[in-house]
């Protein structure tokens, strides 16, 4: 019995693997028909030729000149400027007015001079650009000798100019006339101004008596 069972076995096994062989063949040729059917199937494809509705932008070629629309031409077209006209004018010409002199404010430097109020050695060595060292040498004198009005200093006809800044305020000026002055002491006072020429710009007489508080124009 146990024989007979295990041949039974061995054959519904067999039968079955040949079933399930069989199987597979069979789906294997379907498909190989299926493809070679396809294959040999003309497929007609229709295209259709729509025109597309883009714009497409004309852009020049190289060398091509592009030539406005004539809309854009008359958008372009240049505007007339109204030019204004400039009329030259003329310069306006200071007048003197009559009467007016130039003031001299250099004078030449005399052989001798006449010692005033208010006046040293070192006012004319300023006064007449002379070194004071030989306006002294010249006339004998030395440092700390006392002068006085009327004294008469010789100048020298060689005397080396001057060094440094013969001003000794700044001028033209205003100045305020106070008591005691006089022409010749305001003079002193600027350095290098001649008193002439104090009395020239304000129209007075070289030994005017002055008033105090009254403005003097310093040339």
């Amino acid at each position: 019995m146990v024989f007979l069972w295990r041949v039974t076995a061995a054959v519904a096994v067999l039968l079955l693997i040949i079933t399930v062989m069989l199987v597979v063949k069979v789906q294997t040729n379907s498909s190989a028909s299926f493809t070679g059917d396809i294959n040999n199937q003309s497929t007609t494809v229709y295209l259709r030729n729509t025109p597309t509705e883009t714009a497409i932008a004309k852009t020049p070629k190289a060398g091509d000149t592009q030539v406005p629309d004539e809309t854009e031409a008359a958008d372009t077209a240049p505007t007339a400027t109204a030019a204004a006209v400039v009329e030259p004018t003329s310069t306006p010409v200071p007048t003197q007015d009559e009467g007016d002199t130039d003031i001299v404010t250099e004078y030449p430097v005399p052989d001798s001079y006449t010692l005033h109020s208010g006046e040293f050695i070192f006012c004319l060595a300023r006064r007449f650009n002379i070194l004071p060292e030989d306006l002294m040498d010249y006339n004998g004198y030395e440092y700390g000798t006392l002068l006085f009005p009327g004294n008469i200093i010789l100048m020298p006809p060689n005397g080396r100019a001057f060094l440094g800044n013969r001003a000794l305020q700044y001028h033209p000026a205003d100045y305020t006339v106070i008591d005691g002055d006089t022409l010749y002491s305001i003079a002193c006072l600027y350095g290098d101004v001649d008193p002439r020429s104090i009395a020239a710009a304000n129209d007075l007489d070289i030994d005017q008596v002055l008033t105090p508080g009254t403005v003097l124009q310093i040339p």
